[in-house]
């Protein structure tokens, strides 16, 4: 979730975030509430927005009148629209619906309008400061700003940190280990798919870089059963996140149909079935052909369980009942790390992401080249002020690192608000230097920074 609390509304811009509260945050923490054994990052940046959530009056109210005040009379509207024009039974879904947001402002209430800190509480990774794609960072003082400066952030929050990190959109290369192992990194995914070959069994072995932090590759096989284009979503029974109405509801299942809500987690649980005896008969077959018990990593962004998936988090929470029926053991990575080995990584990785393709084309491609070498201007110019950098132009060059808005270009997702944010904030880390700027709109972006981090040490 890139900072988007006080950067503009509708179609992206605060709303995304105040819906995913909504629709993905806070059903997941019920789960996590269970005693769910699963390994959760939080991203420092969404934890910064969520910290201003809490602690600005200001922007409670927002979030309190996208809840209650926008979403009941879209609501309203699309029920009375709907029903005019015959539509009963698209009407009542609706105004089933509806009732997400009520649930959530009344959850919200309870938490006394802290939900940083049930999250952090149950939080074991932490990331990048602002989601950068770091093998795109020109110095090792940049990579250093963002990997220091989302460690600091998660013990502020939380306390102990144990080294699990999230590398932003899976972006690996080599030449970052030793900077992950100056800052304590333990543990952290790739994805080495074209490397090792889809479904292979090493996908099962953790390997040790030459560095020192163990690198968990992802079995992309597994994960991919709930997310891709021919994953568990896309079953017609499903809600259709794409299909929606004239004030963006969605009351339809993927085959057009009136979505039936009853249905849909009657299917989740079918599908949570399949994917645990999928798993199961997966790592049966690997420990044959590897000689030994295999650890398969399946990762997601927490949104794709609630906002992108509708039925997301009920089918987390059959999946955990199914393990414990089926016998599968389900492990946080870290616990699970104790137990699994690993083999030394081969020097001469290729940088890897799990963008499409598994390159960095997605965030430097032709499509967004311009973003990315602003981006590393911004980076090089700041770095080079050194001391004479203001906190002002390293939170502008943080937020212009974030991976979301060449994502957002490339993928043509409100590209339009990617590109801006992109080149704003390229351009406001520059003026700060350049201007010895103290001021800006950069809010609570990364309140645990220092500019002192740039300094070579």
């Amino acid at each position: 979730m890139p900072y988007v609390e006080g950067y503009g509304t509708w179609p992206f811009g605060e709303e995304w975030l105040w819906e995913a509260i909504a629709t993905s945050y806070l059903p997941l923490l019920d789960v996590l509430e269970a005693g769910a054994p699963v390994t959760l990052s939080i991203t420092p940046v969404l934890a910064d927005q969520l910290e201003a959530l809490r602690d600005d009056p200001a922007v409670a109210d927002r979030f309190y009148g996208f809840l209650r005040g926008v979403r009941a009379e879209t609501h309203a509207r699309d029920i009375e629209g709907l029903r005019a024009g015959g539509e009963g039974a698209l009407a009542a879904e609706v105004e089933r619906a509806g009732g997400d947001y009520v649930r959530a402002a009344e959850r919200f209430e309870t938490l006394g309008g802290d939900l940083l800190a049930p999250l952090m509480a149950r939080a074991a990774w932490t990331s990048a400061a602002t989601h950068a794609v770091l093998p795109l960072c020109s110095t090792d003082a940049g990579v250093r700003l963002q990997v220091q400066t989302g460690i600091e952030a998660f013990r502020r929050r939380h306390g102990d940190w144990a080294g699990g990190f999230w590398l932003p959109e899976c972006a690996h290369a080599p030449w970052l280990e030793p900077l992950l192992e100056e800052a304590g990194v333990r543990a952290t995914c790739v994805d080495l798919t074209d490397v090792l070959g889809l479904g292979a069994p090493e996908h099962g072995v953790p390997l040790r870089s030459p560095a020192g932090p163990l690198l968990v590759p992802i079995d992309r096989v597994t994960l991919e059963l709930a997310w891709s284009d021919r994953g568990y979503p896309a079953h017609g029974t499903y809600r259709d996140y794409h299909h929606h109405t004239i004030h963006h509801h969605r009351p339809w299942a993927n085959d057009g149909s009136p979505y039936d809500h009853d249905a849909a987690l009657a299917l989740a649980g079918e599908h949570a079935a399949d994917f645990v005896a999928r798993t199961r008969s997966r790592l049966d077959a690997f420990g044959e052909r590897l000689g030994r018990p295999p650890l398969l990593v399946c990762a997601f962004d927490t949104e794709l369980l609630g906002h992108w998936w509708y039925e997301g988090t009920a089918w987390l929470r059959a999946v955990l009942g199914e393990a414990e029926a089926q016998g599968l053991t389900i492990a946080p990575l870290d616990e699970a790390l104790e137990r699994h080995p690993a083999d030394l990584a081969p020097p001469d990785l290729p940088p890897t992401t799990w963008g499409t393709p598994r390159t960095l084309h997605t965030w430097s491609g032709p499509q967004v080249a311009d973003l990315a070498w602003a981006a590393r201007d911004a980076e090089l110019r700041v770095v080079g002020a050194g001391k004479a950098a203001t906190g002002a132009a390293v939170r502008e060059l943080l937020l212009a690192q974030s991976s979301d808005w060449a994502f957002m270009v490339t993928r043509e997702l409100a590209a339009p608000y990617g590109r801006e944010r992109a080149e704003a904030h390229a351009a406001a880390a520059v003026e700060a230097v350049e201007l010895h700027s103290r001021a800006g709109r950069v809010r609570n972006v990364a309140p645990y920074c220092s500019p002192a981090t740039l300094l070579v040490p």
